[in-house]
């Protein structure tokens, strides 16, 4: 999608209440690839399924020039409610994580 200038800067993409949609990603494969409205559609939806489906198979996602979505095990451990100070344990789970590409870190900051 690179080539079809998506991820380069200057392209307005119209935002449904400052969030970038599923819409809007297949609105801008719509005008930036001239395919129809639902080939557009469908290919924001395989593209975010793949992704979905490797990370539930515990595989890390990269993106190159953009990212990567990082899976991290968290052990046991012990936490405390806020309200009444007592501990409690907090299961061991599977978190994600975003690490944008230095790049987009930068342009975030500095809002532009």
């Amino acid at each position: 999608m690179a080539d079809a200038g998506v991820a380069r800067s200057g392209h307005n993409v119209e935002m449904h209440g400052g969030t970038l949609t599923r819409a809007d990603l297949s609105d801008v494969v719509h005008r930036q690839l001239g395919l129809s409205r639902a080939e557009s559609a469908s290919m924001v939806e395989r593209l975010l399924h793949h992704m979905c489906a490797a990370l539930a198979d515990g595989q890390n996602v990269k993106i190159s020039g953009f990212g990567s979505f990082i899976l991290r095990d968290k052990g046991e451990r012990v936490g405390r409610n806020p309200k009444t100070g007592v501990e409690v344990p907090i299961a061991p789970r599977r978190v994600m994580t975003c690490r944008a590409r230095q790049l987009w870190r930068d342009k975030v900051a500095r809002g532009s």
